[in-house]
């Protein structure tokens, strides 16, 4: 009788992925009309430097508070508004 026997070893942790590459553009939900330049994703976290703006502080977000910038900032804005 050959049995084997497979060890289940803890929960399996999901990995977090960043969604944003290094350089990418994105703006805050807070703050549509502002670009910003990905600059580092650690520990869940994204740095970021508004575009343009080299004497700027270098502002910190969570995935869950930007999103993609597309190009047309002010249809965003608009939807932003209506919901």
């Amino acid at each position: 009788m050959n049995l084997k026997i497979q060890k289940q070893v803890g929960p399996r942790r999901k990995t977090m992925k960043n969604r944003y590459k290094k350089g990418d553009l994105v703006f805050a939900k807070v703050r549509p009309c502002v670009i910003l330049v990905v600059r580092l994703y650690v520990r869940k976290v994204y740095y970021c430097a508004i575009q343009n703006n080299t004497a700027a502080n270098e502002l910190v977000y969570f995935d869950s508070e930007l999103r993609p910038y597309t190009g047309n900032l002010s249809i965003v804005k608009h939807q932003q508004q209506i919901v």
